[in-house]
């Protein structure tokens, strides 16, 4: 049965009407979920489903749900209003007219940084909106044309301001974390990141060394570009060098353009607090190696990292279709890259399919997969399916934002792979402290059958030795 429900002129953020789907999709008997504004992209969307939007225009909301019946369609709808409804800490209350604009929103409530969450052709908008308001701005919005994020990036430097993003989906501004983040203690160290997952895993990494964690200021992925040419970057480590409770800076990015990687590197070079970079690339550092230098520099040891047998059980990982290629499927590119990078050693290239599910390709009209694991658990699946792969690799990342229980997400897919004769390797991105439990995350997913370990790079060179590759 399918019902689709158009409202005009009612507006939910993007990340709002993410979780609403994902509550909604994850009721008994529901095949497909699509709650969001009528963009032209999300318009199309509905059309490749079988819905008809009709006139249905960006300022309306649309919800189109495909159930077994009657009874499951009303769950859906239920489940999506009940979570859309959730009113977050510190919203207005019921006797207080929420802000309709940005410059109002700013001068209400003393704040010095926006998050811009809207489909990515009208983001630009409303982050200029902030920028004139004297706001720093986090665009979370993926989608964003570069043109415009290079013309925020410009105002952003003559007003002395800072752009995070486009699609910059972690940050943590005085220890607050917005977006996808994991729970850090205070410390001493503050990141800039073009990445959002590598960020993420550094954080985790420090905190198995008992290294608190200041400022993650985030860039987007493009940033270190030739185009963007590091705007924000520059910007985010000269604030940072600025700030008397940094002691230890830290760059991390998917590999960059080395002309803006050397001018980056220049500017850091020149700063009085400590900088060490992680940019990751071919004969550089891996993220874990980065962490070591960090604790180094903050005269704290580094910890072995732990890795755990499937159900305890050292021999259970082996995979039954020896020679098979590695299926890596990961939440975000620098992740992807970075298992890219360490299998490129150690296993020939025509073995590898590396996968980032959180590119704007995979992540159109979908809420992204460390949110709802849809499309992860549909790789997986296609993966185990296919005779040539050996092993799967993965990320699981936890911390706010991301699904409440990845573990058990993931759990029945892991064991139907491992019963397929596939070795499933997986990259546990947590902090002690995530709400998701790490320790009951990492139990989890060796009972379903996973080889886990806390850091990616170590989770790759596994997945080579599964796969019969030269020696980590």
């Amino acid at each position: 049965m399918d019902e689709l429900r158009v409202e005009r002129g009612r507006y939910h953020d993007s990340v709002s009407l993410m979780r609403a789907s994902t509550a909604a999709a994850g009721t008994t008997g529901v095949e497909q979920v699509l709650g969001a504004m009528a963009t032209e992209l999300n318009r199309q969307l509905l059309v490749d489903l079988g819905f008809d939007p009709g006139d249905a225009g960006p300022n309306d909301l649309v919800l189109a749900v495909r159930a077994d019946d009657a009874d499951a369609v009303a769950a859906a709808i239920a489940a999506f209003e009940t979570e859309l409804a959730r009113r977050p800490t510190g919203a207005a209350g019921d006797d207080e007219v929420a802000a309709r604009t940005v410059e109002s929103a700013a001068e209400r409530s003393g704040a010095d940084v926006a998050l811009v969450s809207v489909p990515g052709p009208h983001a630009f908008t409303e982050a200029s909106a902030a920028l004139d308001a004297g706001l720093h701005v986090m665009v979370f919005s993926d989608g964003v044309s570069l043109d415009h994020e290079v013309a925020l990036k410009r105002r952003a430097t003559d007003a002395g301001l800072l752009v995070m993003g486009p699609d910059c989906g972690t940050a943590i501004v005085g220890g607050v974390g917005l977006g996808f983040a994991n729970v850090v203690r205070p410390g001493p160290v503050g990141i800039v990141a073009a990445s959002g997952t590598g960020s993420q895993q550094l954080c985790c990494l420090l905190d198995a060394a008992g290294i608190g964690v200041r400022h993650v200021l985030g860039t987007g992925g493009r940033d270190l570009s030739a185009a963007v040419g590091g705007a924000s970057t520059l910007a985010a480590l000269a604030a940072l060098d600025e700030d008397p409770s940094v002691e230890v800076i830290v760059l991390v990015s998917k590999p960059p353009d080395d002309e803006v990687a050397g001018a980056v590197e220049q500017a850091a070079a020149a700063c009085s607090t400590p900088v060490i970079t992680g940019f990751v690339g071919p004969g550089r550092d891996d993220l874990t190696a980065v962490a070591a230098a960090v604790a180094e520099a903050c005269g704290s040891p580094f910890p072995e990292l732990a890795v755990t047998a499937p159900d305890n059980d050292p021999t259970a990982s082996a995979p039954t279709r020896s020679g098979g290629a590695i299926a890596g499927l990961f939440s975000g590119g620098t992740d992807a890259s970075e298992a890219e990078i360490v299998l490129g050693g150690l296993v020939p290239a025509e073995r590898l399919r590396i996968v980032d599910l959180g590119d704007d390709e995979w992540t159109a009209g979908r809420p992204h997969p460390m949110i709802d694991h849809r499309i992860l658990l549909e790789t997986v699946e296609k993966s185990a399916a296919d005779p040539t792969v050996g092993v799967i690799l993965l990320d699981v990342v936890c911390g706010h934002g991301a699904h409440p229980d990845p573990a058990s997400s993931l759990a029945p897919a892991i064991t139907a792979a491992r019963a397929e004769g596939v070795a499933v390797v997986a990259a546990l991105v947590a902090t002690r402290d995530d709400p998701q439990g790490a320790d009951r995350q990492v139990a989890a997913l060796a009972a379903a059958g996973a080889e886990v370990h806390r850091n990616v790079a170590g989770a790759a060179r596994a997945a080579a030795r599964l796969a019969g590759g030269e020696p980590s």
